[in-house]
């Protein structure tokens, strides 16, 4: 883990942070008074960011890879909530206004780098940045309600409607996950999953 402003590839770095969903809008005096809070890590595959169930919450930008969020039932049985890439955030921001303690992991799917920082200096620097906190708000909004519909989509929707909504919705991501986890978020087996692309249904 490396301060952002001590990384070797730290213009390269800020380059891709001006892409994030959430920070593009800042301006360059904002992003500035952001950056001293910034670590960057660089993850492998498996590798756990956080962990369901803690009260220490972070917030990360992704600048490379490609992240899962999944909960884990009592059985250890696992469920996959949403992947999450490049210029794209993951965040317990709700858990952390509510007081509660983490719903859900955050996994490296593949090798991965972040930037990050501790949740409680990034609702400090929310609560003085009203502009972006609307935004930032608006989609952690947004990436509830894309859960809940992927949830009720795994109901209602015969194996080939699944597939069909994710590469609608995701389809920059489809090569790139591996298809075991693309499976187990759909829901369906990898032999499935292979067959239906295999028949040309995807």
């Amino acid at each position: 883990m490396t301060l952002l402003a001590n990384h070797p590839e730290r213009n390269v770095l800020r380059v891709q942070l001006r892409q994030n969903i959430v920070l593009k809008e800042l301006r360059e005096s904002e992003m500035a008074a952001l950056e001293p809070y910034l670590s960057v890590v660089d993850c492998q595959k498996g590798d756990l960011l956080l962990n369901q169930g803690v009260h220490e919450m972070e917030q990360y930008f992704i600048l490379d890879g490609i992240l899962k969020r999944v909960v884990t039932n009592q059985e250890a049985k696992e469920m996959i909530l949403r992947f999450a890439a490049e210029r794209d955030i993951e965040t317990s921001y709700a858990a952390w206004r509510l007081k509660t303690p983490t719903p859900y992991s955050i996994v490296c799917v593949s090798k991965a780098r972040v930037a990050k920082l501790p949740m409680p200096q990034w609702v400090a620097f929310l609560e003085s940045h009203s502009q972006l906190k609307q935004s930032f708000e608006y989609e952690v909004m947004h990436l509830m309600s894309e859960i809940m519909g992927h949830t009720i989509t795994l109901h209602l929707l015969d194996a080939p409607g699944r597939v069909h909504r994710f590469v609608r919705k995701h389809g920059e991501m489809f090569e790139r996950l591996p298809k075991k986890q693309l499976a187990a978020y759909l829901n369906l087996s990898p032999e499935t999953l292979s067959r239906l692309k295999n028949q040309g249904k995807i």
